[in-house]
């Protein structure tokens, strides 16, 4: 994973504070210590996996004598019935760190699949597809490495990494009477010049000004693929373009057809479905030591 591990992990252990609290009262209550199991990581429904390395440090956490070994890869494209991974050792470990293992690999594996069936839906046109920061708090920085395992590109990771007015800005400023073209000016004269300055705008009109006003990326907002298209000659060029709001697997190609540079899609992280995968114990290998 190119994700630092000191974040992963932090995000894997308070995943597990959150779902262990001050101890697992069945699995403690029916399981013997000295009780071991093993088991398969399965998956149920086609899909792109992300998340396997995360998934291993849930259980490794959870108890260090947990032996995983993982049969895919992320980024792999599987079927129902593929394992994934094969799991031995104390089974009080294995029931404790299942939960929170698969809820992490399912979310990732999601994001991974709805990235890829939007990136090869565009296949062959020169765009992006990008996420957004509608991601679920605390999981940002996994879910980005999921969008990017399905073939996607990340858009800035937080309110620090890029300058994006966006219209509430524009609502405040045009109380004192300051347009677009200030809004840009000002955003221009308060970050380093090694700052992009990107402007949401909702008419091709605006998108005009916009690009008049030296705007470095123009996100063009709910447009229709039409308005896009006027909005990408009034542009000429003079501004990388973003197509956000209203895009679905059903109408990308076509909005990639405008010419637009890249596509946004908060739904990549907001609402995408977990990807169905299981844990099952082989009940052969279920015993004590």
């Amino acid at each position: 994973m190119d994700v630092p591990h000191w974040a992963v992990e932090d995000i894997v252990r308070r995943a597990l504070a959150e779902d262990l609290g001050h101890g697992d009262l069945t699995t403690d209550s029916l399981v013997p210590p000295e009780a071991v199991a093993a088991g398969v990581v399965e998956v149920r429904e086609e899909g792109v996996i992300a998340g396997l390395d995360v998934m291993a440090l849930a259980f490794r956490l959870v108890d260090p004598a947990i032996d995983l070994a993982l049969l895919r890869q992320d980024g792999a494209t599987v079927r129902p019935g593929d394992m994934l991974a094969r799991l031995a050792g104390p089974a009080r470990g294995l029931l404790k760190a299942e939960r929170v293992a698969l809820n992490l690999l399912q979310r990732l594996s999601g994001v991974a699949t709805a990235t890829a069936r939007l990136v090869r839906a565009v296949e062959g046109l020169p765009v992006r597809i990008i996420d957004t920061r509608k991601t679920t708090p605390g999981l940002r920085i996994l879910e980005r490495y999921a969008v990017r395992v399905g073939g996607g590109h990340n858009h800035r990771f937080n309110l620090s990494d890029g300058v994006l007015i966006k219209d509430n800005h524009l609502a405040v400023l045009a109380q004192e009477g300051a347009g677009i073209r200030e809004a840009v000016a000002r955003a221009r004269g308060g970050v380093p010049h090694t700052i992009r300055v990107e402007i949401e705008v909702e008419t091709p009109e605006e998108a005009a000004e916009a690009a008049d006003a030296g705007a470095d990326a123009i996100l063009l907002d709910n447009m229709s693929p039409a308005e896009m298209r006027r909005a990408m000659a009034l542009i000429a060029g003079r501004a990388m373009v973003e197509a956000s709001g209203g895009i679905t697997l059903a109408n990308v190609r076509e909005v990639a057809e405008t010419g637009v540079d890249l596509i946004s899609l908060g739904a990549l992280t907001h609402s995408v479905k977990a990807l169905d995968i299981g844990i099952d114990f082989e009940l052969a290998a279920v015993g004590a030591r």
